[in-house]
């Protein structure tokens, strides 16, 4: 059974992560590490389905990963290709993009979030080995990701490639996730684990606050900072999760929203950066400013509306890579057989039903006028 908790968190980090793209208020970074927590929830998925299917579940994810990909590169990179993209091997990361796939001008911007899915990939195949190791060393092997970022930043590994410095950001998340799967952060007292998130959170908000990076205290440029701060986050968030939510549920609206959101989170991750960077100049049109309220926050509005539009456009082709029944809106209740059954109409005996019960040796009473009903009510009622 899905615990509602995790699926409010994950319908929260996504909501953020288009927020913040439209609006770019670095506040948001530090109130919600969405995409730590996001590398956190898989990995806690991951463990689960390696525990249940062995290396095998490194395909069923990929799997489940790639094909909401190929759809949008499948009308991406074609206009790419027209708009000055060399057509050259590398386009072919696009099918799988363990290094960043080639862009043009104007597809770098708009297809930015998928370094998202590059390091999702890198993480999910070094999965079942990692996980062997967390299991025989599980505090040498969460603190491999950020030892290998500290000695980044501080200039020992100099100029180290994308994929090794993501993993130093990230990794440490995707590890929390499989402590969480291991219930190691739920045996953690609380006289453990919230001075642990303390004194963490503590450090990554000082390095924060004397590294700023060109967009003021935006974590996506302080890479120590928004690793430790979010590994403190997600050990409170996460280490401290409820076994449920139940009353997400209570409340339809919400409940529907976090199924439709979680259901479809890759579709609206992977497509609303192109909204945004396309209404940006349509905002100076009718005479906004891009930091004007109203125009923001219309924006805001009108990428969640498209995003919407395009998730019930091509959504589906989640259900598919998952092996569900494609739906357009997913999370419509349904009902059981025995409820189906319930609600049936009864239906009237087909004619010659009667003649049917007399052939078999039953008495069937003759149909009696309306009087006849009356007269035998007044006798019961008589005494007679």
């Amino acid at each position: 059974m899905r615990n509602r908790y995790l699926d409010l968190l994950r319908f929260l980090a996504i909501v953020r992560v288009v927020t913040y793209h439209v609006t770019g208020y670095a506040t948001l970074t530090l109130v919600f590490p969405a995409m730590a927590v996001m590398f956190a929830l898989a990995g806690s998925l991951m463990a689960a389905s390696l525990d249940r299917t062995g290396v095998p579940a490194v395909g069923r994810r990929l799997r489940r990963l790639l094909p909401s990909l190929w759809v949008l590169a499948a009308l991406f990179v074609p206009a790419m290709l027209l708009t000055g993209l060399p057509l050259t091997p590398k386009v072919l990361l696009w099918l799988f993009p363990i290094s960043d796939p080639p862009a043009n001008y104007w597809g770098g911007l708009a297809l930015s979030p998928i370094w998202y899915l590059r390091d999702y990939l890198w993480f999910v195949l070094a999965s079942p080995l990692v996980l062997w190791l967390f299991r025989r060393a599980p505090l040498p092997t969460l603190a491999a990701p950020y030892v290998l970022l500290v000695a980044i930043e501080l200039g020992v590994l100099a100029d180290p490639p994308t994929v090794l410095r993501e993993f130093g950001l990230y990794f440490g998340a995707w590890l929390l996730g499989f402590a969480h799967h291991d219930g190691l952060l739920r045996r953690m007292r609380n006289r453990v684990l919230l001075p642990v998130a303390g004194v963490v959170g503590a450090a990554g908000l000082a390095w924060i606050a004397t590294h700023p990076g060109p967009r003021g205290y935006d974590i996506n440029d302080i890479h120590l900072g928004n690793a430790l701060w979010s590994a403190a986050f997600i050990l409170v968030a996460i280490g401290r999760a409820p076994t449920g939510a139940a009353w997400v549920d209570r409340v339809p609206a919400l409940g529907r929203a976090v199924t439709v959101v979680n259901r479809r989170a890759l579709t609206v991750y992977l497509w609303h950066m192109p909204f945004v960077v396309a209404l940006t100049p349509l905002v100076g049109l009718v005479g906004w400013s891009p930091r004007d309220p109203v125009g923001l926050w219309l924006r805001v509005g009108l990428v969640f509306v498209l995003v919407g539009v395009v998730t019930l456009l091509v959504g589906w082709v989640e259900d598919l890579a998952a092996r569900r029944t494609p739906e357009l809106v997913p999370g419509r209740p349904r009902r059981s057989a025995a409820d189906r059954a319930a609600a049936a109409p009864a239906s009237p005996a087909p004619a010659g039903a009667e003649g049917g019960l007399v052939g078999a040796g039953v008495r069937v009473p003759a149909p009696r006028r309306d009087g006849e009903r009356v007269l035998e009510g007044a006798r019961w009622l008589s005494g007679r």
